[in-house]
């Protein structure tokens, strides 16, 4: 699947099918990030499922001072531009204040909004104006009507090409709860919605200052999420998730994203 096709793919889905926004949380280097993209590549183009390759240029919103943050922001841009070059498919990456937008549109297809700024207007103006896709993702600590007012800031700027995402809702001071009621709420503002799965399975704010998970319950989320009409998935993913630099407490094991897919296709397939 090219490149162009998947982001009309994401931009006006496809009802008989999802989209994916897949990739490990951070670049962590070239050889590990061209290893996970390879793999997904061959999976994705196999089931017929559109790609976005995910991957985090830095990652600002860490617990601990000494919590990995990133490989250098040029570095690791270079290496999702390589990337999408490489496999012909569309990337993705966070950006965390407005001076990065055009920065990260120079090298990515989508730019992303984290859950904690998507209120923030001068970021959502500033990556609405880059032209490029934008996905919002709905803050832990807001409801899904809120979605309406982030997205308004994106297209009253003049970028009509918006995802919104779906991450869970903070519950207690270590937990998130998923309401999927969420989800056809959003769809009913006309732009197309992801359910972050990995993100959805986290226990933040550990006492070790390490964010925690339960990447046990990430097939449940994500067949929950299809059923309920999703249009498309947010996972990370990596070969070895236990030695990787960001959120490894909660992320899918590669080797079991081919039998995850497998599933979900069947119940879209069911619907």
């Amino acid at each position: 699947m090219k490149k162009l096709e998947t982001i009309q793919n994401i931009i006006k889905p496809n009802p008989s099918t999802f989209f994916v926004l897949a990739g490990p949380c951070a670049i962590e280097g070239k050889d590990i990030a061209m290893e996970i993209a390879d793999q997904l590549v061959e999976k994705c183009d196999r089931l017929d499922i559109p790609l976005v390759f995910k991957g985090s240029y830095r990652k600002a919103n860490r617990s601990r001072l000494d919590s990995f943050t990133g490989i250098g922001d040029e570095k690791a841009l270079e290496i999702l531009a390589e990337v999408g070059q490489k496999y012909n498919i569309p990337t993705v990456t966070d950006i965390h204040e407005s001076e990065e937008a055009d920065m990260a549109a120079q090298y990515v297809d989508v730019l992303q909004i984290p859950a904690f700024l998507f209120r923030q207007t001068n970021l959502l103006v500033a990556a609405a104006k880059t032209g490029k896709v934008v996905n919002i993702k709905k803050g832990q600590f807001a409801s899904a009507s809120a979605m309406q007012f982030a997205l308004d800031k994106v297209t009253v700027s003049g970028n009509d090409q918006v995802l919104l995402t779906e991450r869970g809702n903070m519950f207690g001071y270590g937990d998130l709860v998923v309401d999927y009621r969420n989800i056809p709420e959003m769809q009913s503002f006309g732009k197309p919605v992801v359910m972050d799965i990995t993100h959805s399975l986290q226990q933040p704010n550990s006492s070790s200052g390490v964010t925690g998970g339960k990447p046990a319950l990430i097939e449940t989320i994500a067949k929950a999420a299809i059923a309920v009409g999703a249009d498309g998935l947010f996972i990370e993913t990596h070969s070895d998730p236990k030695s990787a630099k960001s959120d490894g407490a909660n992320m899918l094991p590669l080797n079991q994203f081919d039998g995850l897919m497998k599933k979900l296709i069947q119940i879209k397939g069911a619907l």
